[in-house]
C-alpha cells in the first residue's frame, strides 16, 4: 500500500503476474496477481491516517486480508540517510489521538509484525543505505508540532517523519493481523537533499525488494 495511485500502478505492473483490477471505487484501483504463486494485492492508501485507517480496517476485517505493508515515502530525521535509502519502521510514534481510542487511558505503542520486520531486514542483508527503526506519523505536513520538534525527534533516535505508519500498526494490532511500513526517503530535513515529484514516484526498488519479502515471508 503505497499512498500514491499512480505508485501503485507501476508496482502491480512491476511485480504481478497476470495482474487485474478488481476494484477501482473513488479511483483507487486494486491490482491483484501473484508472485511466485503467492497471491498479492498492490492499493493506494491516500495521504494521512484516516485514509489508511479507514481502508486498512476494510481489508483486514471484510476482505481476507493477513498482511499490509506501507511501501511509502519519508522526510529523513537521522543524519546517516539520504534520497533513495530505505527506514524499516520498527514502530511509530504519532502526533495524532487516533490511536488512544484503542485503548482508552493506556499509551498506545504502535508497532511493527515482528516476523515481517525480521523477514525485510533480513533481505536488506548488510545494505548500508537501510535502517531500521522508529518513525513518527504527523498529522501535519506543513507544520511542526512545535518549535524544534524535528531536533527533539532526532535526539530521541527517530529515524523518519511520514503521516501513515502509526495508524496502519493501530489497526493491524486492534483488528489482530499484521502489518509493516518500508519508506523510501524523499527527502531530508535538515539538509536541501530531496526527490522530484518524478523521482518519489518511481524510485522505490530498494523499499520494493524488502516489502517483498515481508509480504511474502
Amino acid at each position: 500500500m503505497p499512498g500514491d495511485p499512480a505508485r501503485a500502478a507501476r508496482i502491480a505492473a512491476s511485480v504481478l503476474q497476470e495482474p487485474r483490477v478488481v476494484s477501482d471505487v473513488r479511483g483507487i484501483q486494486i491490482h491483484t496477481g501473484t508472485v511466485d504463486g503467492k497471491p498479492l494485492s498492490v492499493m493506494a492508501s491516500g495521504m494521512g491516517m484516516p485514509s489508511m485507517t479507514l481502508y486498512a480496517t476494510e481489508l483486514f476485517r471484510f476482505y481476507g486480508v493477513t498482511r499490509i505493508v506501507r511501501l511509502g515515502t519519508a522526510g529523513a530525521l537521522a543524519a546517516g540517510l539520504h534520497p533513495g535509502d530505505a527506514v524499516i519502521a520498527t514502530g511509530a510514534h504519532t502526533t495524532s489521538s487516533m490511536n488512544e481510542l484503542w485503548m482508552p487511558g493506556v499509551h498506545f505503542s504502535a508497532v511493527a509484525d515482528f516476523p515481517m520486520a525480521s523477514a525485510a531486514m533480513a533481505a536488506a542483508a548488510g545494505d548500508p543505505h537501510v535502517m531500521a527503526g522508529l518513525v513518527i506519523s504527523n498529522d501535519h505536513f506543513y507544520r511542526d508540532f512545535m518549535p524544534g520538534f524535528h531536533e527533539m525527534l532526532t535526539a530521541n533516535g527517530v529515524l523518519a517523519t511520514e503521516m501513515e505508519t502509526a495508524g496502519l500498526y493501530g489497526v493491524a494490532q486492534s483488528e489482530g493481523k499484521a502489518a509493516l511500513a518500508v519508506l523510501t526517503v524523499s527527502n531530508h530535513m535538515f539538509h536541501d537533499e530531496n526527490m522530484s515529484s518524478a523521482q518519489r514516484e518511481t524510485t522505490f526498488d530498494r523499499a520494493l525488494k524488502l516489502a517483498l519479502a515481508a509480504a511474502l515471508h
